[in-house]
């Protein structure tokens, strides 16, 4: 009977979960906002990594003045709740490890990722240590995304994209492999993200207000423009399970959705600098948590049907 009964609610559980999941995929296309939450007290937070299953989200914040580029020691990572109230205000660095101006961070099991104008770190979620690799003739290193064992960094103002071999670097013996996948491409790569088919999606800025598009890394190292044309200065990136991307736009001060087949929708706006977002699945549908870096706080959005 114990037998028979677990089988019921697994095949339960899964039809379930089939049905979720299909709800869910269906969402994208017609997607809007359900509820808005914003959360205030930080201080210019750049990017915010999702952690659903750690129940946690994490803020890299530059913790002092809008200097992008300063080496002033004075940036950290705030643990918060899933509704954005603050765990542990400075979570990281650990002890003797020191972040300026981190930006992009990435999460994956008890690992999390951080670029921080020049270097990338890789820090342990449990025990703090933390580890950090100069990237060679990097200017403004952005956003960063792990694709199997590869780790993809973007520097928008030096047009370039680097690759670094393994990812997960913290303990390796020796240095990791750093390439650099392209530069000059007209590109200015800033949000990146791994998508469903193994290419990498990518979305340009520029710091005065010419526009970029949304591109695609293919598999052979070539850079394709899926956008007809420039869109915005483009920031954050998130692919649904239906393939809609949701994007920050700093010239709209907008949150949209875009798939080449619906264009462009605008989800959110009023932003005055829309930033590295991140997204998780969520019982309505989906969950995103946008930074506004200028305006030092961070929106919790609940879209759906």
């Amino acid at each position: 009977m114990r037998r028979m009964a677990s089988i019921a609610l697994t095949l339960a559980a899964f039809v379930v979960g089939v049905a979720w999941c299909a709800s869910t995929a269906a969402f994208a296309k017609d997607l809007k906002v359900l509820s808005e939450q914003t959360v205030t007290g930080f201080k210019f937070p750049e990017s915010v990594g999702c952690d659903p299953q750690g129940k946690a989200l994490y803020a890299s914040e530059f913790g002092s003045e809008l200097k992008a580029a300063e080496k002033d020691g004075k940036g950290r990572i705030s643990k918060l709740s899933l509704d954005g109230k603050v765990v542990e205000q400075q979570f990281l660095p650990g002890p003797g490890d020191v972040l300026n101006k981190p930006k992009g961070n990435w999460i994956r099991g008890n690992r999390l990722w951080v670029t921080d104008i020049d270097v990338v770190w890789v820090f342990d979620l449990k025990t703090k240590k933390g580890r950090k690799l100069a990237l060679p003739e990097a200017q403004f290193a952005n956003d960063l995304a792990v694709q199997g064992n590869a780790l993809y960094v973007s520097d928008n103002r030096a047009d370039r994209l680097y690759r670094v071999e393994p990812a997960d670097f913290l303990n390796a013996k020796s240095d990791p492999k750093v390439t650099t996948v392209f530069a000059g491409k007209g590109v200015n790569p800033n949000g990146v993200y791994p998508a469903h088919d193994g290419t990498l999606f990518m979305v340009g800025f520029v710091s005065d207000k010419e526009p970029r598009g949304i591109f695609a890394l293919e598999r052979g190292g070539e850079v394709k423009q899926l956008t007809k044309e420039p869109i915005g200065r483009l920031d954050g990136l998130y692919q649904t399970k239906d393939g809609t991307l949701i994007v920050t736009d700093w010239n709209s001060g907008s949150v949209f959705s875009w798939s080449d087949k619906d264009g462009m929708k605008t989800l959110a706006k009023d932003f005055k600098g829309p930033a590295d977002l991140c997204a998780y699945p969520s019982p309505k549908g989906l969950t995103v948590v946008v930074p506004d870096l200028v305006k030092s706080e961070i929106r919790i959005i609940q879209l759906g049907q």
